[in-house]
């Protein structure tokens, strides 16, 4: 989203492009942690549009983002078997001491982070098919198996479309390699430092695998069938059918 909306000012092949040479936080920042030390003020000086990330559930986001016909909301949900497996390796990072099983049981019980994922999904799914020119639902599946499509998909929707010689120019896939995380994970920024304000979270801890399906290496079968059916239990007739890696 970053690269796409600043590629006027910051070209994606440019060698000082703010991605190279900060972690992708600095260049779009979180919600929650500004709110949580009271540096809201943080976001007044931001030009517009203004690009934020946070992890909240639509329900608590106040209305000036909610029902504000300028603003646009980007939501990105995955697997959540490979959930599973992603967060257990960031919160072991961040120093926490939770086995597997005991993170798969938080997520299957409605405890873990944010609240029962179930109802964060389903906020933003229902908003996207009764606002889709206002909240646009993607999931990471979707994103690795067609960056590119999916790039363009966010110009459009940002209301930033490609040109037709922005097309010819390949700026698109320079954008996709720029975001890869192949490329994030190997930039100087990224493998040191860190950033948080409870806990701190090692820049590098963000950039591991990010593939489909490593959950295999994590839960049992007997586990992923589990969560298969709780969220086919969850999601039945909402429309919504997340990819079962």
């Amino acid at each position: 989203m970053f690269a796409t909306m600043a590629r006027g000012a910051c070209p994606p092949s440019s060698p000082t492009h703010p991605l190279r040479r900060l972690n992708p936080h600095d260049c779009v920042p979180l919600l929650d942690r500004l709110f949580a030390v009271g540096r809201e003020a943080v976001l007044e000086v931001l030009p517009s549009p203004r690009l934020m990330c946070t992890h909240m559930p639509l329900s608590v986001l106040p209305p000036s983002i909610t029902s504000s016909s300028d603003c646009k909301i980007i939501y990105i949900c995955r697997d959540q078997k490979d959930r599973v497996a992603s967060m257990w390796h960031f919160q072991k990072r961040a120093g926490a001491d939770m086995s597997i099983q005991e993170m798969f049981e938080t997520v299957c019980d409605g405890t873990s982070f944010g609240g029962p994922v179930w109802d964060h999904i389903l906020g933003y799914w229902r908003a996207s098919a009764t606002e889709p020119h206002r909240v646009l639902f993607l999931t990471y599946e979707q994103v690795l198996q067609d960056p590119v499509g999916n790039v363009r998909k966010l110009a459009q929707f940002l209301g930033r479309p490609f040109s037709a010689g922005e097309e010819d120019d390949g700026i698109v896939a320079r954008i996709v390699e720029l975001c890869s995380l192949e490329n994030l994970r190997n930039l100087e920024a990224n493998k040191k430092g860190s950033q948080g304000v409870f806990l701190k979270f090692a820049h590098d801890s963000y950039f591991r695998k990010g593939v489909v399906g490593d959950w295999v290496n994590h839960l049992t079968p007997e586990m992923a069938g589990r969560l298969d059916a709780i969220v086919e239990e969850k999601f039945h007739g909402s429309g919504l059918t997340l990819t079962l890696a």
